[in-house]
């Protein structure tokens, strides 16, 4: 799965930049011009990890550095991207939490490298499906719907997995037995899964009689949309 980076950058000429390069190179990518922007993008996309210049409008750098290791302090990593070229600068900001700091101006290709490094130490803790605020952490076993954490069961939880996998894809009730009930020694029925379906609705649907994520295609099975 393709990792997230979020660009926090009010300059829209390096946002346009940083994200060609990073794109090019693979990566999935967001902008945010803003602090406030940046906060609703972070609970948004959940990106693995983030450059972030540190004089932003509406909200600093330093405190969206803050307030995003307060709401995954071991699964988003920091690059700050600054002006500001003081030692004390840099000590300050690598105090609060930013795993790298790289001032400006700067090199596209210095960037990728320092992205590489940084992932490479960090990024086998950020393994994340996300899509439109519902952020899947397989290897944690959790899943968030933007800032809240849902309280899933062992299929719930395989099922959406299953889902967010295949999006915009239609999916069998047969295809949806087989993924939950691989070794099943009796027949499971499809009002088993619908059952499931129904109950996964009502955690992540803001209206589960009109789902927007998990909708039902008659006569077929059902599909996650992500638009």
């Amino acid at each position: 799965m393709k990792q997230t980076i979020l660009i926090v950058e009010d300059d829209q000429m390096i946002r346009n930049l940083v994200r060609i390069y990073l794109e090019k190179d693979g990566y999935d990518v967001i902008e945010a011009a803003d602090g406030k922007e940046a906060k609703e993008s972070f609970l948004m996309h959940h990106p693995c990890l983030i450059i972030l210049d540190l004089m932003l409008p509406k909200l600093s750098g330093e405190d969206f550095c803050k307030w995003v290791k307060e709401q995954e302090p071991n699964e988003v990593s920091i690059i700050m991207l600054s002006a500001k070229t003081k030692v004390d600068d840099k000590i300050n900001g690598l105090r609060i939490g930013a795993d790298d700091y790289i001032t400006k101006p700067f090199h596209p290709d210095e960037l990728l490298a320092h992205v590489e490094a940084v992932l490479r130490r960090t990024g086998q803790y950020c393994q994340k499906v996300t899509f439109d605020g519902l952020c899947m952490k397989p290897r944690k076993g959790e899943v968030l719907l933007f800032d809240k954490v849902l309280d899933l069961t062992k299929h719930e939880f395989n099922l959406l997995f299953h889902f967010m996998k295949n999006p915009n894809i239609v999916l069998s009730r047969e295809d949806l037995i087989e993924q939950l009930y691989p070794n099943a020694d009796k027949t499971v029925l499809d009002r088993t899964i619908d059952a499931h379906i129904k109950k996964l609705r009502g955690k992540i649907e803001s209206n589960p009689s009109s789902p927007k994520r998990i909708r039902t295609v008659r006569g077929m099975g059902y599909t996650f949309v992500h638009e």
